[in-house]
């Protein structure tokens, strides 16, 4: 391992430069802490943790979206993570976490696929729905099980079904390995439609979704997009994403945690604001909100 950061500091100078520069930032902490334990076992529910992680809890069914967890993300190197570091700490530590039915993993970047968290999520109550060619990344008999889904493949988990969605992004984990999946979610129980739409930039292939039942919620990534608008949709395209699947609440994720892009730090939430029309669930880390439906 001190090879390695050897290596790091010699060859990659300015990594270095910035990540002994980020080590002397304070993380600042989420605006909010929700109470999760209070959710009832019934309704649609849900809190955002930060970047991609929200943690949703559909009639009983709870659900967590590509955890990342810990102080950095990036390559690891023992125990040590080789990458950018948070802006904000994520509102509940995994101690803090419910009991988690499944995992909900949209493509291996490491922003979203962070190994050092999925390694303390490991249970054998927990079941992982990942995007095909990525289970080689986890351990999966410490796992109740691990589906594999390529765009419109399904997997059904008690009440809930889950299917995959073509979405406009790339997986490679590294520069070889190009051949990873990458997903979108639908996710459904009989009386609740979610969509998790992972990474994207503007796509119309949430339209295929649309039906005369509504989204009750679309988790939607409005940050990177500056100068990365070719992998990641802006805050108006992610509303469109929105309008798109006839969602009836929007949840914009990717923004406010990590330092990805140039777009001012604000600007992310403040266009999707004035796009949404109304239609926010949750602006701030730490938030939660509830959706119930009566039968």
């Amino acid at each position: 391992m001190v090879q390695q950061l050897r290596f790091v500091r010699r060859f990659a100078p300015e990594f270095w430069r910035r990540y002994r520069a980020e080590a002397r930032r304070p993380i600042a902490p989420p605006a909010c802490i929700p109470n999760a334990a209070a959710w009832p076992g019934t309704g649609l529910h849900a809190a955002w943790i930060g970047h991609s992680t929200v943690l949703l809890k559909l009639d009983g069914t709870t659900i967590l979206t590509d955890p990342v967890l810990g102080e950095r993300c990036g390559l690891n190197v023992g125990p040590i993570t080789l990458g950018i570091r948070r802006l904000v700490a994520p509102a509940l530590g995994i101690g803090e976490l419910p009991p988690i039915d499944v995992i909900l993993l949209s493509h291996a970047h490491m922003d979203h696929f962070d190994i050092p968290t999925l390694r303390r999520l490991e249970n054998k109550g927990t079941t992982v729905i990942t995007a095909s060619r990525t289970a080689d990344l986890l351990r999966p008999s410490r796992y109740k099980a691990v589906h594999q889904l390529g765009w419109n493949d399904e997997a059904r988990i008690g009440d809930l079904t889950v299917k995959a969605l073509e979405v406009r992004h790339w997986g490679a984990r590294m520069r070889s390995d190009t051949y990873r999946g990458y997903n979108g979610y639908l996710i459904e129980t009989p009386r609740h439609r979610v969509v998790f739409a992972g990474d994207t930039a503007a796509t119309r292939q949430f339209r295929n979704i649309r039906t005369s039942r509504p989204i009750d919620l679309a988790i939607v990534p409005i940050g990177a997009y500056n100068p990365w608008i070719a992998v990641h949709c802006n805050p108006e395209q992610a509303v469109q994403i929105g309008d798109d699947c006839n969602a009836e609440a929007l949840l914009p994720v990717h923004h406010q945690t990590f330092e990805l892009s140039r777009e001012p730090y604000y600007e992310p939430i403040e266009r999707f604001t004035r796009a949404a029309r109304g239609r926010i669930a949750l602006e701030r880390i730490g938030e939660d909100w509830s959706g119930v439906k009566v039968a």
